[in-house]
């Protein structure tokens, strides 16, 4: 989700990104947040996933609220992030329109570029199914919102529950390979809004950190990666 062509200077941006695999090993996907243009403070985070996204359809699905943002894959949460007054500008808050695309990111989406795109394999197909969009419709000209009303409200998660949290942390403790947080190639201090864990430094820090060519990645106009038989079902509220 990116509003880069109404607010090119100062855009916000939620990321589901698929980074493919190395034969033999798990398909990986990171999540990325940005707002009012704060591309040089990247939030990513990395997971590998515990089955082939190429083979079958499975539900990625994101819910944008003005207090968090919360990432599921087949309705289980996989990141939770809440709005902190340290984050400021940071967290987005502007209308965004909704975009799914296929991009190189060779020079750092794989071990830090290590792999690169192979063309012979081409062309690549991205496929999605049942694409469900619950929120408010923003008119890109008056930009006057006209929310959903077919929806209930009561259907629309505010947050994630106890057994939810449970699954999210079993999530994270099995699957999370990377996160910005922990970073110190890239930020000598942790952003502001990260709550550190010695205990999952010490568990992350046997994967190869990927610093993005020492924590810079530069951004033309938006694309994200995504991978062949995918569904995406994204609930957003706009503000």
């Amino acid at each position: 989700m990116s509003n880069g062509d109404m607010f090119q200077n100062n855009h916000d941006e939620i990321d589901f990104e698929f980074l493919g695999n190395i034969r033999g090993k798990d398909w990986r996907i990171q999540t990325n947040v940005y707002g009012n243009g704060s591309t040089s403070i990247g939030r990513e985070e990395r997971y590998g996933l515990w089955f082939d996204p190429a083979e079958d359809f499975h539900q990625y699905s994101i819910l944008w609220t003005d207090s968090k943002i919360i990432f599921y894959v087949d309705d289980v949460p996989i990141r939770e992030v809440k709005r902190t007054e340290s984050m400021g500008g940071d967290f987005p808050s502007k209308p965004m329109t909704l975009y799914a695309t296929i991009w190189d990111a060779s020079d750092w989406a794989t071990n830090g570029g290590k792999y690169r795109v192979n063309y012979k394999y081409a062309p690549y197909v991205a496929e999605f199914s049942d694409l469900v969009l619950h929120g408010c419709a923003v008119d890109p000209i008056e930009h006057v919102a006209k929310c959903d009303s077919a929806l209930g409200s009561e259907e629309v998660p505010s947050g994630v529950t106890q057994v939810q949290i449970t699954k999210m942390r079993n999530f994270r403790l099995r699957h999370m390979t990377y996160s910005y947080c922990y970073d110190t190639v890239r930020y000598k201090v942790p952003p502001p809004e990260c709550v550190i864990s010695h205990q999952e430094a010490e568990r992350l820090r046997k994967f190869d950190p990927i610093t993005f060519g020492n924590g810079r990645r530069h951004r033309g106009k938006r694309h994200h990666h995504s991978s062949r038989g995918s569904q995406e079902e994204i609930t957003a509220s706009s503000f």
